[in-house]
């Protein structure tokens, strides 16, 4: 049986109107209106990052697309015993894409 956490110590500290203003904001730019979970991440972690990298909806259905190449290319050597170079060069064309993609994610969230 999970064990239910209880949360019974209660932390307490002022701030100026201004500064309540400034972590509605970080809030709402972090996507969230709990207070608690909010100052509790803070207070733990020191940051919260939020990433949106609609890349990786793009690269998803670029995977996509691969897949169903490499199953065509499957099924014509499974039939025909030989497929075609220009199948398998546009297959490897959308591999280095997705491959760029990835790097360039990668790059941006080697620089938070």
């Amino acid at each position: 049986m999970k064990e239910k956490r209880i949360r019974d110590t209660m932390l307490r500290f002022r701030v100026t109107p201004e500064e309540r203003e400034k972590i509605e904001r970080k809030m709402e730019e972090y996507g969230t209106d709990n207070m608690a979970a909010y100052l509790r991440k803070m207070a733990i972690d020191g940051y919260v990052i939020r990433l949106e990298l609609p890349e990786i909806g793009a690269l998803t259905g670029q995977l996509g697309k691969v897949g169903s190449n490499i199953n065509q290319i499957a099924r014509r050597v499974n039939g025909m015993g030989h497929v075609g170079i220009e199948e398998i060069r546009l297959a490897r064309k959308a591999l280095e894409e997705i491959r760029d993609g990835v790097n360039g994610i990668l790059t941006r969230l080697s620089s938070l």
